[in-house]
């Protein structure tokens, strides 16, 4: 798939996907895409991260997959070249935002605070992640935004569920949420790819109907 022009207009949620074996990679992203949502964010939070984006890259590439958890410039630098098409950060320090501009790639840096969205707007960024969301004020703090900071929009993530999901989505700055529960450990463990199929479909249509 080719580069998104916006990443929080992929889907109304962006999996947030931990592999522990490359193996699990590939059979994970053609389930997400099966149930209808074709994005992926891997985390790297394991060995095997980089190598699974490699894989999903070259063997889907009907899904966008990007690299989460992106803590340094040199992470940055190395997803890049392992095929990531986006990059997703849980907090962002000029150092930090300056690598993920360099590799040129669409990138979420992590925001939790007010004085962090302020400069991650004046770095030029618009699209930006929330994390971590429940823990950092949730739906209240978001609405408080809309009218101090109207030019951000959100991808929230962290402790956002099923039920919890259309409630983020019925904000106005908020264009799609991040979730884990789409892929759960045991299901990859175990190679339940029906179920993550099934877990995908639930929210495929979470963000029908809502303006851009």
């Amino acid at each position: 798939m080719s580069r998104p022009e916006s990443l929080l207009a992929l889907a109304p949620v962006i999996p947030v996907v931990v592999v522990d074996r490359v193996d699990q990679a590939v059979p994970t992203a053609r389930a997400l895409a099966a149930g209808g949502v074709p994005v992926v964010e891997l985390t790297l939070r394991t060995e095997a991260a980089l190598e699974a984006i490699a894989a999903i890259a070259e063997e889907v590439p009907e899904v966008v997959v990007g690299a989460g958890t992106v803590t340094t410039p040199s992470l940055a630098k190395e997803a890049a070249d392992a095929g990531a098409a986006f990059l997703v950060s849980p907090g962002a320090t000029p150092g930090l935002l300056g690598a993920l501009a360099d590799t040129g790639l669409p990138f979420l840096p992590g925001t939790a605070t007010v004085s962090e969205v302020l400069a991650a707007l004046e770095a030029g960024c618009r699209e930006l992640k929330f994390f971590p969301a429940e823990a950092s004020g949730g739906i209240a703090f978001l609405k408080s935004l809309t009218t101090v900071t109207p030019a951000a929009r959100f991808c929230p993530t962290g402790g956002i569920t099923l039920s919890s999901a259309p409630d983020y989505l019925a904000l106005s700055n908020v264009g799609c949420v991040g979730g884990s529960w789409l892929t759960p450990a045991d299901a990859l463990r175990d190679g339940d790819w029906d179920r993550v199929t099934a877990l995908a479909a639930e929210v495929a249509t979470l963000g029908e109907g809502r303006a851009g």
